[in-house]
This record gives C-alpha cells, sequence and structure tokens, in this order.
C-alpha cells in the first residue's frame, strides 16, 4: 500500500503495525506538532523537546502492535509521550531532599498576564525554570496534577514538590515582570 498525508489513521496504524517507513513517516508527521508541545513542558528547549519526541515515537512504533482500540489512538501515543517526558526529567533532575519546610506562600501571577501571553512566550517563560520547577510547574499548573500525584511521578517528597512549585512561580512572577506589557500587574 502506499502511504500519504491522506491516508486515514487506521491505514497509518496497520502499516505502522508492519514497520512500514512510510506508514510512519506519515504518522509521526501528524501527531508531531500536538505531541510536540506536551515535551516541550518538560524541556529547556525545542531541539530537547524533539529529542524526547522522537524518543517517544520509537516506543509507539515498537508499542503499536500491542495497541487496542479502546480509547482514542492519539490519547495512546499522548500518554506514550508524556511517560517519555516524565522519564527525561527524571534522568536530567536533581531534586533536593527535603523532610518538613514552610512552603512560602506567594502571590498568584495575575490570571490577566497569562491569559495575554501569546503561547510561545510562555512556553519560553516556563522552559526557562531549571529543570526541577519546569518539571514541578508543567505537572501542576499546566497538567493539572495534585502534588502527592507529582510527588509519585517524580518520585519525590510532596514538600520537595511544594517547594519546587513555590519556586517555579516566584520565577515566572519575575518573568513575567520584566515583560513591558505586564510590568503594570507587578508595581502595586
Amino acid at each position: 500500500m502506499v502511504y500519504t498525508k491522506y491516508s486515514t489513521e487506521k491505514e497509518l496504524i496497520e502499516g505502522c503495525r508492519r514497520q512500514d517507513k512510510s506508514a510512519q513517516r506519515y504518522l509521526y508527521a501528524r501527531f508531531y506538532g500536538r505531541m510536540l508541545v506536551i515535551c516541550l513542558r518538560y524541556t529547556a528547549d525545542k531541539e530537547q523537546a524533539q529529542d524526547v519526541l522522537n524518543r517517544a515515537f520509537l516506543k509507539v512504533f515498537n508499542k503499536v502492535i500491542d495497541y487496542k482500540p479502546t480509547g482514542t489512538f492519539s490519547g495512546w501515543v499522548a500518554r506514550i509521550v508524556f511517560n517519555t517526558s516524565i522519564d527525561y526529567v527524571r534522568s536530567k533532575a536533581r531534586y533536593k531532599k527535603v523532610m518538613d519546610f514552610e512552603v512560602e506562600k506567594e502571590n498568584e501571577i495575575p490570571p490577566e498576564a497569562i491569559d495575554n501571553l501569546v503561547a510561545e512566550d510562555l512556553y519560553k517563560a516556563v522552559q526557562s525554570l531549571p529543570t526541577e520547577m519546569r518539571s514541578v510547574f508543567s505537572l501542576y499548573v499546566l497538567d493539572g496534577y495534585k502534588h502527592r500525584e507529582i510527588a509519585e511521578i517524580l518520585n519525590i517528597n510532596i514538600n520537595t514538590s511544594k517547594w519546587h512549585l513555590a519556586s517555579a512561580k516566584k520565577q515566572m512572577k519575575v518573568l513575567l515582570s520584566g515583560m513591558k506589557e505586564y510590568q503594570g500587574y507587578y508595581e502595586k
């Protein structure tokens, strides 16, 4: 069979199960943008994100034979990309082990500031955070996980998760306040 960008998802899945390189190329192209966004949340730059995405798609192509259409295929791929991103974070991050301490309560970033940010600006700001802060911030703020879940995912203490989130918020506030269009929110 000849695969094109117009091939159906089902056709591409079947082609990938047969390890057809053309089907793999078109499937990768179809999901590239959506899945790269997931990787960008947990990496420092686009190059690292693409590396993680390539690792994830290698897993997708090796495991596609096991895919059962009980949910959406894009959801299945996204789960593999997310897990690969978290594996990457675990391999790069050096979390400080903390037992117990008071987490400094920070003022929230004004919702208007985030609402007005262009997605690319937000990703650049998030990507500029150190790996540990970026991963906790992304899991908590962008993906909606609770500290208990983050602690399990990253194999860290709950207080460590809270500390990294507070530190990330503090750094994001500084980054956002440095942006000319958001300075008015922080000069009070």
